[in-house]
């Protein structure tokens, strides 16, 4: 991160437990040294055994992305600067309609067989991130299945708890593969309005789709972090986690953009 970025960020932080009084004692290296070093993974997709020598040494980065992972920190810390872009954008913080989309990516081979399935209709062996974002593109929540996991169940679980967290949200635009029961069980269960934007029979080729575009953006976004052109993790909530911290650098960067450091006047 520049001076820029870390002076937002250094603020939306959650308070560590000495510092607030609930025990433990402080932390060896500051927060901005393993959030550099996090998303430097991130984003070059290296092994944590190949961490530069720059960063601290990687069971210590490691147990810092596996305590904020356990902990929630990561995904509060997302909320915050998700709140903060939005307000930067003119936006109410809490949004009120969302797409939902699904892609399948391939699996290495340290994915255990009981986490991983087999899409058939892209024909890939591996695993299938759910997302639903806001109408700027940012994440409002991910989940991570089997590939087998058909769309419409992975979003019963997706969406009650996006509902949950957005009270306002109150529409959600989805492609075909969402079509069938799904929209009379969210207008029943959650007040959810379920949209669904088909492709024209009568067009051939690629062909922009209103509101599934946003999405699909999303999803060319977190391509650009080499961590998530496959899935590496072990565990789904580890590449739950990964997703967020991709989120976090992009939100970041976008905020300090919005917010450039101030030029020193020079004395005269």
């Amino acid at each position: 991160m520049n001076d820029a970025e870390w002076a937002l960020v250094r603020d939306l932080l959650p308070v560590p437990g000495w510092l607030a009084g609930r025990g433990g004692r402080p932390e060896g290296y500051c927060h901005r040294q393993m959030i550099d070093a996090v998303r430097y993974l991130v984003d070059n997709g290296i092994k944590w055994r190949a961490m530069p020598c720059d960063f601290p040494p990687w069971p210590r980065v490691y147990a810092f992305f596996a305590r904020w992972r356990d902990a929630g920190l990561v995904a509060e810390l997302h909320g915050r600067l998700h709140e903060a872009v939005r307000r930067a954008e003119d936006r109410s913080p809490e949004p009120s309609a969302a797409i939902v989309d699904s892609q399948s990516v391939k699996a290495d081979a340290t994915v255990t067989h009981d986490s991983r399935g087999f899409d058939a209709g892209k024909k890939i062996n591996g695993r299938k991130r759910h997302l639903l974002t806001d109408t700027l593109g940012l994440l409002l929540a991910v989940l991570v299945t089997p590939a087998s996991t058909t769309d419409r169940d992975a979003a019963r679980i997706l969406l009650p708890e996006a509902k949950d967290r957005f009270r306002r949200l109150s529409r959600v635009w989805a492609d075909g593969g969402y079509t069938g029961h799904l929209a009379d069980w969210t207008a029943q269960h959650l007040g959810l309005v379920l949209d669904v934007v088909r492709r024209p029979d009568d067009v051939s080729g690629f062909q922009v789709l209103p509101r599934r575009w946003v999405v699909e953006r999303s999803f060319a976004w977190f391509l650009r972090s080499r961590r998530l052109v496959r899935d590496y993790e072990r565990r789904t909530d580890t590449s739950e986690a990964v997703i967020l911290w991709s989120m976090i650098a992009l939100m970041n960067r976008r905020l300090a953009a919005h917010h450039p450091r101030p030029v020193p006047v020079r004395a005269v």
